[in-house]
């Protein structure tokens, strides 16, 4: 039976590490790699795990890269602060477990909650999550946002759910949307990316369309309408902020 480590990367996580912790305390290892907390995030993990480092901030690729190579175990399952393992999902973890899987990396149906429900329609759902993999066989790449595991080979899908607690409020939503999308907004430039006035016109809107009626957000009420509009938002920030970014180039090069 392959063992597990489960690695959690953290920055000022005290609202969220503890029940993330809890919700893997059945793992055989626990690595936790914190960037320099300024509150109690640390001496929180530490009460579940003896295995909490520090490392200096190298980005959200790298962080989660050094935190698997100081996993005990080549099967790594990673998790963010704010995301719970159900016990279902655990169960189906360990069962997956008890031979040496078929493939090099499972993904993870993701599920939000978000203004007081779960979020089952839009881009956010299922919203599959690339977490549990052979470290011998996968990483991550570089990406500035929106990071994800890469494995040789087709990866797997398992069937229970990872819950996620991304934002506390509309507030702390918009904040983090802020620099989220600059942060992507850069990373489209890195990756030769472009955007005209068709484009910043069309996609917002379309994107919204996509959330609210083909991804069925309307059956999601008021969160739903909320969610559709404020990803079409997400949408239309990262391209004026690409948009930017252009012209700053363009301006720097004359």
């Amino acid at each position: 039976m392959p063992p597990l480590s489960v690695t959690i990367i953290t920055k000022n996580e005290a609202s969220n590490i503890g029940r993330a912790l809890e919700s893997i305390a059945w793992a055989d290892d626990i690595v936790v790699v914190d960037c320099g907390s300024s509150d109690d995030t640390v001496g929180i993990a530490r009460r579940y795990t003896e295995r909490v480092f520090v490392n200096e901030w190298p980005g959200y690729s790298a962080q989660k890269n050094h935190a698997a190579t100081l996993a005990r175990h080549e099967w790594i399952l990673s998790i963010d602060a704010d995301e719970r393992v159900t016990p279902e999902l655990g169960a189906e973890i360990r069962e997956l477990l008890l031979v040496e899987p078929a493939a090099r990396g499972y993904r993870i149906p993701r599920v939000t909650r978000y203004l007081g429900r779960w979020i089952r329609s839009t881009d956010w759902y299922p919203d599959y999550q690339l977490r549990l993999y052979d470290r011998r066989s996968g990483g991550w790449p570089p990406r500035r946002v929106h990071e994800s595991v890469r494995v040789s080979g087709r990866p797997g899908t398992l069937r229970h759910e990872l819950q996620h607690f991304a934002y506390r409020d509309l507030t702390h939503h918009l904040q983090t949307m802020a620099v989220y999308t600059d942060l992507a907004a850069q990373q489209m430039r890195e990756d030769g990316r472009r955007v005209g006035l068709v484009g910043l016109v069309l996609h917002p809107p379309a994107a919204f369309l996509r959330n609210y009626l083909l991804r069925l957000g309307v059956t999601d009420g008021m969160p739903g309408l909320i969610v559709s509009l404020l990803n079409a938002y997400s949408v239309f920030l990262k391209l004026a902020r690409l948009w930017e970014l252009q012209a700053d180039a363009s301006a720097a090069a004359e």
